[in-house]
């Protein structure tokens, strides 16, 4: 008897300690912060990319293009307002481009208000692949090339 009380003793005092060491142990971070003071930030403003207004010189020009066009009335004013774009979307439309975003680059190449690539080295007028033979018999365009390359023969 003395034996199954020890037994019983045993058992119990086992299940009793048990979930005692098994709990979790709290511990301080070791990181210097505590868990309660989270820092909320304010969304970022979102970063305008591209050109955000057209300036006053470039709408003038837009302007006079269009007039020129007989897609605007009047004289330039210089600002970008809502004459003006219904104009450019007008042209635009009339040439089977898109109307959402204005101007849109090929308009203002069509308008004559693109890039200016004189300065290019193919950019002479009247040039092509065919060019008509030099007095000398050899193309243009070949003597082009063997004077830039500093080739003589």
């Amino acid at each position: 008897m003395i034996l199954r009380a020890s037994f019983t003793f045993v058992v119990a005092s086992v299940l009793t300690v048990t979930p005692a060491m098994a709990t979790r142990v709290h511990r301080a971070p070791t990181s210097g912060h505590s868990k309660s003071t989270h820092h909320i930030h304010a969304p970022k403003p979102k970063k305008m990319h591209g050109q955000q207004a057209i300036d006053g010189e470039r709408a003038t020009a837009i302007q006079q293009a269009l007039i020129r066009e007989h897609y605007l009335t009047g004289e330039p004013t210089g600002k970008w307002d809502a004459e003006t774009q219904a104009a450019m979307l007008k042209f635009q439309g009339a040439q089977g481009w898109q109307t959402k975003i204005t101007p849109d680059s090929r308009a203002l190449i069509k308008l004559g208000l693109g890039p200016d690539h004189s300065g290019a080295i193919n950019a002479s007028k009247g040039s092509s692949f065919n060019a008509l033979p030099a007095p000398g018999g050899e193309p243009v365009q070949a003597q082009g090339f063997v004077a830039a390359s500093g080739i003589s023969h």
